[in-house]
Order: C-alpha cells, then sequence, then structure tokens
C-alpha cells in the first residue's frame, strides 16, 4: 500500500459514525480520518476529543468543497440521505462508501450504481455483519460440507427494547426509511443471499407492537431460494426470550448458535482493534453446537469453536480496492438485490401475500 494515507471524509456522527465508521477508519492501514461532518455541536466536540487530529465540518457542502483534498467519502447519516449525500460525492469525482440502506429503491441503488461505473469510482456498501463471528463460522462450515446439503436457515436478530426511543429510526414517516425491515432486516438478508443466493419467492409479517411505535418493531421473512434452501429471518425490538442467532439444518447436521458478535458491544464501549489483542473473540461459553438427532441445550453434538468476527477488514478491503485495485468489498448491485426482496417484502406484509421476484 502507498506510504500516504487515503484521506477520509466521514458524514455523519451519530451511532454509525462514532461508533462504527469512524473507530474503524482510523484503525485500518492506508486511511486516515481526516474529516468528520456534523452539525450537532456535542458530536462535533466529542468527534475533536476521540480523533485528536480530526477537522469537523458543519455540512456536506462544505465538505465537497474540498473534494480535491479527499480521496473517500463515508457516509453514515440517516437513511433518507443516502442517495442524495452518495450521488453529489460521486459527482464531485470522490468514491465512496455507504451504510445500509445504501438507499430506499432497488432502483436507486442501480441508478448510484451506474452513476459509480460511469465515473470509474468505487461505490461500496457498509455490510459489516457479512463479518459477523458466527457468519464467518456458518461460511467455513458450508465450504467444508460440514452439514451436506441445507434445507432450512433460521436467522434472528432479536432485541428486548419494550420501550421505544423515537428518531428517525422508529419514524412513521416513509421518506425516513425507518423501521426494523430496512434496519436489522437489511442485515439479515444480505446475510442469506451471500450464503444462499437468489430469491423467488417472499414472503413477510411486519407488526407494530409497543405503545406509541409508528413503524414495524416486529417483522418474520420467510424466503425461498432458487437453489431449494428456505430461510426465516427474523429482526424484532419485541422479543422476551431471544431465539438462537442461527439455526441451520442440513442433510448431514445442524449448526446452533447463541448469542451476538461482540464487536458492536466492543466499540460501544471504546475498545479498538489496534489496541484490543483478542479482537473478535468470544468465551467458550458461548460457541455453538454442530450434530444431529439432539437440542444442542441438551449437550446434542459436539461445540463448534466460533471464528473471531473481523470488521476491521471490510475497511482493509476498501483500501486495497483504492490503492491496489483489489475487489469490492460489497457493491451496489448485490446492496441493490438484497433492496429487491425487502421491497417484496414490505409489499407482502402490506397485502398478506407471498410476493414472486
Amino acid at each position: 500500500m502507498s506510504a500516504t494515507p487515503l484521506r477520509v471524509g466521514l458524514v455523519g456522527y451519530g451511532l454509525a459514525g462514532s461508533v462504527f465508521h469512524a473507530p474503524l477508519i482510523a484503525t485500518t492501514e492506508g486511511l486516515t480520518l481526516d474529516t468528520v461532518v456534523t452539525s450537532n455541536p456535542e458530536r462535533q466536540e466529542q468527534a475533536r476529543t476521540e480523533h485528536l487530529e480530526v477537522r469537523v465540518a458543519a455540512t456536506s457542502d462544505e465538505l465537497l468543497d474540498r473534494a480535491a483534498d479527499l480521496d473517500l467519502v463515508v457516509i453514515a447519516s440517516p437513511n433518507k440521505t443516502h442517495v442524495p449525500l452518495a450521488t453529489a460525492a460521486l459527482k464531485a469525482g470522490l468514491p465512496v462508501v455507504v451504510d445500509k440502506p445504501i438507499a430506499g429503491t432497488a432502483a436507486e441503488a442501480r441508478e448510484l450504481a451506474a452513476l459509480a461505473e460511469e465515473r470509474g469510482l468505487l461505490l461500496s456498501v457498509f455490510q459489516n455483519r457479512r463479518w459477523d463471528n458466527d457468519f464467518l463460522t456458518l461460511r467455513r462450515l458450508l465450504a467444508e460440507g460440514e452439514l451436506g446439503d441445507v434445507w432450512r436457515f433460521e436467522s434472528r436478530f432479536e432485541r428486548w427494547r419494550p420501550q421505544t426511543k423515537g428518531g428517525w429510526r422508529e419514524s412513521g414517516d416513509p421518506a425516513e426509511i425507518g423501521g426494523l425491515l430496512y434496519d436489522l432486516g437489511s442485515h439479515v438478508v444480505d446475510q442469506a443471499l451471500v450464503l444462499f443466493g437468489a430469491v423467488t419467492q417472499v414472503y413477510a409479517e411486519a407488526d407494530i407492537r409497543r405503545p406509541g411505535a409508528e413503524t414495524d418493531d416486529d417483522t418474520f421473512i420467510a424466503l425461498t431460494h432458487a437453489s431449494g434452501v428456505r430461510s426465516h429471518l427474523y429482526a424484532s425490538a419485541t422479543t422476551a426470550q431471544l431465539g438462537p442467532r442461527f439455526r441451520v439444518l442440513g442433510s448431514k447436521a445442524g449448526y446452533v448458535k447463541y448469542g451476538l458478535d461482540p464487536q458492536e458491544a466492543a466499540l460501544r464501549e471504546g475498545q479498538r482493534p489496534d489496541t484490543t489483542a483478542d479482537w473478535g473473540t468470544e468465551p467458550e461459553s458461548l460457541w455453538g453446537r454442530v450434530g444431529s438427532g439432539e437440542s444442542p441445550l441438551t449437550g446434542g453434538g459436539r461445540v463448534e469453536p466460533t471464528l473471531p468476527g473481523d470488521y476491521p477488514a471490510y475497511y482493509a478491503a476498501v483500501a486495497k480496492a483504492l490503492l491496489d485495485g483489489g475487489p469490492n468489498p460489497v457493491t451496489a448491485l448485490e446492496a441493490a438485490a438484497a433492496l429487491d426482496v425487502l421491497e417484496a417484502a414490505r409489499r407482502s406484509a402490506r397485502d398478506g401475500v407471498a410476493v414472486t421476484l
């Protein structure tokens, strides 16, 4: 890689910007966090405290006025701003990383992909949970044929948050692109597509359960893959008893894994990948099990060591793509395929029908 790191402008310093993107950018070889864009004075001060040499801008226009001083723009602002900001950055001649979902519709995602291709610029989507510990472990099990032919994939991203917090993520305004279908649903759908390929049919249920909630907070999606695998995906803020993160059933064996990847919690606590020796690892008590014929909760099957999670790999791949011509870790067209599924799920839940893709 080049001795001179690429200068990154980060738009947004809420949860996504401050907890995920800024620490990962700052600890990636080949990248340096040059500028943070936020109009909030408290977040401006937070950025200066957490990243001592960072510059702060109040608006994205201020950032793009200095496009010649930057090498990459990362968009971690509210969902409704993703398309206009990504468009502006690409037109300014800058490669772009966009937090998921890249857009509200698959058509918008494909338009952005076409613009990036026309300009010869990288456009990548931050689907960090492709580097979750359990997902990496499951991919290895599948590659080694440990489960045989997979018949059913169950994936749960469940939380117990009986009180709403407010904010754009829970807004009922469709323009905000809020709700769990497009939030956590973006993760579970993307993972299912990576593992088992294209989808031919989508059925979904999306409910508003909590008092005062304005948008879906309890969602189920059933996918039929062209490969024959069936995926059952759950995204919920109203789950009083959490189910397994993964339950994968195949012709030879099944894999069951409880508990979320520890990287988000570590980042929230201020830990950093470059200073944490055991980054992404979890206690053996949380390792999953592989077996057949008996519940893992009663000792069935063998303990399967969980591979370390590796969120730093995403930005390492972005740096390699820009500096050395490596592959884009997550393309906009892959994100568009996930949005095809999410749009079908929204129609299915609204109309109470299965949608064919």
